[in-house]
């Protein structure tokens, strides 16, 4: 057995290797960069939009404040079920994983190991051949063994410490981009049912359209039966029946793409699943909306999150890369019990063992560490200007959807006016018409322009709504407080 005074050595070797272990790391540390000071997003001269109004929808996901249960499922489901989320949680267990590896790589590493082998030992390879008349024949026997060794690398200049910082970094970048895939994923559905229900209103006006046509054609002719109508009245009326009856087969049409592409957001196939025929008036709107600075923005919007991660890890590199160049220590120790007999295998006349440590310092590779490490500092630089830019591409977004909420707000108050004038112009035409002082064209035009005022109207609203869903996402949403998907 190994005396005291090894013993003794290899705990002040175990307390030296400590010691030295917590001696910092070289290379540079990270460093979050500072928040933003702006106080705004808009741009001088921009306005900013009316009061958003959501649903007081207390607390849960972000999508409550859309005030419709109908959405709320369909999302459940798609958290659920959707691929696009599965693989993101798959990378992020993947990551997980790497810093698990990268984490026990720096602890201290044993193994064991037991063989037997079976010999026959050439004697006159040694020049033994005999002893005067006596030849000596090569002995056969069997070799028993068991042992094992510990090995500890001490880690002088930090580069596993800095592996271990860089894997976590890189977890804490994976973790913010599954953050960002259910955020993208959530408000996707959200505007494929804003979609949907917009595209269900244009139809439904599409359709009220088509009987006001058909009324006036049943009308004209009633006043050609009476004497009171020239056929190119009748023509005209027909030719705007038909002509208003072809902006259906579009719509429809459109409809059924977005149908389609609502059920591949929820992992479904369009023959496996159908969506609820969302309405515009089943989205309620109430409360206002936050809107956070552009200093809080930066520390909730997962996607900058997962660019500032980047950045710490590509920080991390470059120590790992500089105590590449430094020598590095490691320390190791084995026992090898070894017998002929297996009954003798573990008798102390049987043991073997041996302790020590060895150093290995770069002397010349032709650059390629410093080669090394200079790559890793301009990795890290094209990493902060990757952060640089989603930082500038969120406020970006931001802006575009407050002041498309701005416009969205104008052009609605103007097709309310727009609308009661046009409705106003049909009832005076129609009027005139039964008196015989206004032409049948007359009466399709003003029609037309009451029709073409209600449809935008209708596509107003679902883009006001749509931009909602764009100002909340882009405000980075915390989709973690959404309640467990259905089953």
């Amino acid at each position: 057995m190994p005396s005291n005074k090894l013993i003794r050595r290899a705990l002040a070797g175990a307390a030296a290797a400590a010691l030295l272990a917590g001696c910092a790391a070289v290379g540079p540390d990270y460093a979050r960069p500072d928040a933003p000071k702006a106080q705004t997003y808009a741009m001088a001269g921009e306005t900013a939009p009316a009061e958003i109004r959501l649903a007081d929808a207390g607390p849960g996901p972000w999508w409550n404040a859309l005030g419709s249960p109908a959405l709320d499922a369909v999302i459940r489901q798609a958290l659920a079920d959707s691929p696009t989320l599965a693989e993101a949680d798959a990378t992020l267990a993947q990551s997980r994983a790497a810093l698990a590896q990268a984490r026990g790589a720096a602890l201290p590493q044993a193994d064991a190991n037991a063989g037997v082998e079976r010999e026959r030992v050439n004697l006159q390879a040694f020049g033994f051949t005999g002893f005067g008349d006596v030849t000596l024949s090569n002995p056969t026997f069997s070799l028993y063994s068991v042992g094992g060794g510990v090995g500890y690398d001490l880690d002088l200049f930090g580069g596993q410490r800095r592996r271990i910082e860089g894997a976590a970094a890189r977890v804490e970048a994976q973790a913010r981009r599954a953050d960002a895939a259910y955020l993208t994923l959530t408000a996707n559905v959200a505007l494929q049912a804003v979609t949907i229900a917009t595209l269900n209103a244009q139809i439904a006006e599409t359709q009220a359209m088509i009987a006001a046509d058909e009324d006036s054609l049943a009308m004209v002719r009633r006043a050609a039966e009476l004497g009171g109508s020239a056929s190119t009245d009748r023509i005209a009326a027909a030719a705007q029946l038909e002509d208003d009856r072809t902006l259906l087969p579009p719509l429809k049409a459109e409809l059924a793409a977005a149908r389609h592409a609502l059920a591949e957001l929820v992992g479904r196939a369009p023959a496996d699943w159908t969506p609820p025929d969302f309405a515009l008036d089943g989205f309620k709107l109430a409360g206002p909306a936050p809107v956070s600075l552009p200093s809080s923005l930066v520390r909730r919007r997962p996607d900058i999150l997962a660019a500032e991660a980047d950045l710490h890890a590509a920080t991390a590199d470059i120590g790992v890369a500089t105590a590449d160049l430094y020598p590095d220590i490691r320390l190791s120790a084995s026992i090898t019990q070894g017998a002929l007999k297996p009954g003798e295998l573990f008798t102390y006349d049987a043991s073997g063992w041996d302790l020590g440590g060895g150093l290995t310092a770069p002397l010349f590779h032709g650059g390629e560490l410093r080669a090394r490490r200079q790559g890793a500092v301009d990795a890290a630089k094209a990493a902060n200007a990757r952060y640089q830019q989603t930082v500038l591409k969120a406020f970006v977004e931001v802006a575009d959807a407050l002041q498309a909420l701005t416009a969205d707000d104008e052009s609605l108050a103007a097709h309310d006016r727009a609308q009661a004038h046009a409705d106003e112009r049909v009832r005076l035409a129609k009027a005139g018409y039964g008196i015989g002082g206004v032409a049948m064209l007359d009466v399709l035009d003003a029609q037309r322009r009451a029709h073409d005022l209600r449809a935008k109207a209708v596509r107003a609203q679902g883009q006001r709504l749509a931009d909602v869903v764009r100002l909340i996402a882009a405000s980075g949403a915390d989709w973690r407080t959404a309640p467990a998907a259905a089953d």
